[in-house]
């Protein structure tokens, strides 16, 4: 196993307390292929916590998706921001981003691999409660999650942020071990109302303990502040939408770890 290398250390303040935020970068593999992640800890704290994944958006994983796994570093949990395209790549470019995420949804087996191979990685994180794991995930990336949790793969929860909800490969009944939560903007144009339906009519047949939450007014990408800037319609932020969906997470991850001791 690699050494874990610190690359920056990030002063936060929750609730009054210091707290000291170190991400680092951590190369990994998945099949022959280069995967390059950031995990996030809070230093100041001790002993071994529970592990949530961050899914990036499209874009690859950027600077957006570590700022995530660093506020959840902030609570208190081991953030770890994966590589879902390969050797870090990034882009700004709708068509790029496009067939990358093209690529890993139309192959099933590929995208597994890959998730898996960070799950595993963060297992071994010095700081990683292993029997602890979640993930969570920004459009693409919420996909992702929810897809994974449909394969049932061993996760305490997942949580989709603005994620398209349709599947190739949909839950059959008993195969989810996750608790679900969906966190949707209702104006999304992007992932219609139904699609949401259609997720509640699958979870319920399977079996799945799934939570929607419905945002009125929020539309695609609502999490992400720099939403607007790739000019694409039906996507922007909004900044009550987001908080809340994050204070959501926050009740949420507590739950699903309080109930795996």
């Amino acid at each position: 196993m690699k050494r874990w290398v610190v690359s920056m250390a990030i002063a936060l303040t929750a609730t009054g307390a210091l707290a000291a935020v170190q991400v680092e970068p951590v190369e990994y593999a998945a099949g022959g292929t280069k995967l390059k992640g950031y995990v996030a800890v809070d230093t100041a704290t001790t002993g071994k916590r529970p592990a949530v994944l961050v899914v990036h958006e499209w874009w690859g994983c950027n600077d957006y998706a570590k700022k995530r796994a660093a506020m959840l570093a902030e609570l208190g949990y081991v953030g770890f921001a994966l590589d879902m395209f390969g050797d870090g790549r990034v882009t700004t470019s709708t068509a790029q981003a496009a067939k990358w995420a093209g690529e890993i949804r139309a192959n099933p087996r590929l995208a597994r691999e890959r998730f898996e191979a960070a799950m595993a990685k963060v297992k071994y994180h010095p700081l990683t409660d292993p029997d602890r794991v979640a993930a969570i995930g920004y459009c693409f990336g919420g996909s992702v999650c929810l897809d994974m949790a449909r394969a049932g793969l061993p996760l305490a929860g997942v949580a989709s942020f603005h994620g398209t909800l349709s599947t190739t490969a949909p839950a059959t009944a008993g195969s989810v071990k996750a608790r679900i939560l969906v966190l949707h903007g209702d104006a999304d144009p992007m992932v219609p109302d139904a699609q949401v339906k259609a997720l509640e009519a699958e979870m319920k047949a399977a079996g799945a303990d799934l939570k929607v939450v419905r945002y009125p007014g929020a539309v695609h990408s609502f999490t992400n502040p720099d939403a607007g800037k790739a000019g694409i319609e039906g996507v922007a932020y909004n900044e009550a939408a987001d908080k809340a969906s994050w204070e959501e997470l926050k009740a949420f991850l507590h739950s699903v770890f309080a109930a795996h001791p």
